[in-house]
Formats: C-alpha cells, sequence, structure tokens
C-alpha cells in the first residue's frame, strides 16, 4: 500500500519565555492510503501538535515529513487534506450548505460544481434538509457533521480530525462513531484522527498510536485485529477488551517511562 504519510525523526521546539518547550521528539510514522489512525494520549503528550504538523499548521524543527508525496506546505496547497476541528468552527450568519460551501467558493469552483458537492457530501453526513437551517438551530452532533462535510468538500485525500467528538455527550458520541466508520467506509479516505478516549480509539482504528508526554513521543503502535465492518456491540468481545487492554496498558507505560 502507498502510504500517505510520512514522518522520519521528526521533532518539534516551541521557544517561550520560560526556555524551549520539546514538544515532540523522534517521530518516526507511516500511515499508509486508506487506513484509519488514531493518536492517543494524555493531555500534553503532542498529538494534536502532531496532526497540525501533517496539516502545516506547526513546522517541525528537525526531521521530515511528507504529506502525499508532497512537503506539508505542498500538500496544504494542494488541499491533500481536510481538517476537522475540536468545535464545529461553523460562521454562525451562514447557513449550512454555505458553511460547506465557503472552501469551495475559496478555490473558485463555478456555482454548479459547488452546489453539486454541497448536496453530496451533506447526504455523506445525513444532513439534507438541513441544507437552510444556521448552526444554531442544529444540535452540536449535527454541527460537527456538517463541520465534516465541509472537510470532505474539497475531496481531500486524507481527513485530519481533532478530537471532533470530544465536547459530545456519550450517547450522540457513539452514534457519530458508527456513523464515521460508514463515512470512511464509503469515502475510502485516510484519516488520521486525535483522541482521549480508549473505546473511541479501539473501535474506530486499523492502528492506535499511543504516545507518551514530555517531550511527545511515540510508546507503541497497535494493529487492530478487529473486522472492518464493526458495530457498537463489538465492545463487549474478547478482542475488542484485550486490545482496550493492550492501550491502557500502554499508556501507563509511557508515563512511568517518563517517570
Amino acid at each position: 500500500m502507498t502510504n500517505v504519510i510520512e514522518t522520519k525523526d521528526l521533532s518539534l521546539t516551541f521557544e517561550t519565555n520560560d526556555g524551549p518547550v520539546h514538544a515532540l521528539s523522534g517521530i518516526d510514522l507511516d500511515v499508509a492510503e486508506g487506513e484509519f489512525v488514531s493518536f492517543i494520549g494524555p493531555s500534553g503528550c503532542g498529538k494534536t501538535t502532531l496532526l497540525r504538523v501533517i496539516a502545516d499548521l506547526e513546522t517541525p524543527t528537525a526531521g521530515s515529513i511528507m504529506v502525499d508525496g508532497l512537503s506539508a506546505r505542498e500538500a496544504r496547497l494542494a488541499r491533500a487534506y481536510g481538517y476537522v476541528f475540536q468545535a464545529a468552527a461553523l460562521y454562525p450568519w451562514r447557513t449550512i450548505a454555505r458553511n460547506v460551501e465557503l472552501p469551495l467558493e475559496v478555490m473558485g469552483l463555478d456555482k454548479a460544481e459547488r452546489q453539486a458537492r454541497i448536496k453530496k457530501n451533506l447526504e455523506l453526513v445525513d444532513l439534507t434538509g438541513f441544507e437552510k437551517k444556521f448552526p444554531w438551530q442544529l444540535s452540536g452532533g449535527m454541527q460537527q457533521r456538517a463541520s465534516i462535510a465541509r472537510a470532505l468538500a474539497v475531496d481531500p485525500d486524507i481527513l485530519l480530525m481533532d478530537e471532533p467528538f470530544g465536547a459530545l455527550d456519550e450517547i450522540v458520541r457513539d452514534h457519530l462513531n458508527e456513523q464515521l466508520l460508514k463515512l470512511w467506509d464509503k469515502t475510502k479516505k485516510t484519516v488520521v484522527f486525535v483522541t482521549h478516549s480508549i473505546p473511541e480509539a479501539v473501535f474506530l482504528s486499523t492502528r492506535i498510536v499511543v504516545m507518551s508526554p514530555r517531550p511527545g513521543r511515540i510508546h507503541d503502535i497497535i494493529k487492530s485485529t478487529l473486522p472492518r465492518d464493526r458495530t457498537l456491540d463489538i465492545r463487549e468481545t474478547p478482542e475488542f477488551l484485550e486490545l482496550s487492554h493492550r492501550v491502557r496498558e500502554g499508556l501507563r507505560e509511557g508515563h512511568s517511562y517518563d517517570g
């Protein structure tokens, strides 16, 4: 399989008034086309920073990164990825359709193409019929689905997701996790997903990258043994519980390694 993300010995140090902050150290990671890879670790371990490096929102101070065969900057300019933030970040004065349309306007697409993409991607996230609603008229889960539709509208190869369901209640989060797996199966996109939740990481991923803090390092990479076609019931199986245990142990070992 073709690697769409490749990092080699990647490190990032922030210079602050209180001295350097080592956010990432020696990150070696390949993500293959069509994978669903989750980053998990404690707060401050650098998982969101690593996602932002992939997105060219942060610049590494050492090592290398390639995204879709390009430098991170070239990939950003080529719109190789869509980014879904922790908050939906929808403009309240624009309807849902016009929020999804925004990056298409920036791209300079004609009206017919914009309308076709809006329709297609709102269908993908099950928001057909809500085109004329405003964000404040939608639930938090629906707003995040609209945010995903906007990220997909530019037809990226890669979907980068930074804890998109972290602020939602458990029932809504479970539902959106199931919907996200169906969306991933339909679109065949490569997904890189940041989470604090062990069950979420295990349920969604083909591989789970366990990170340790101070500075952020990859402690373990766990390959899922679960079938690609999953429902929430799989969380009760011995295979799921074993994977969850391994992730939990990896997080504990990562902390003790830092001790």
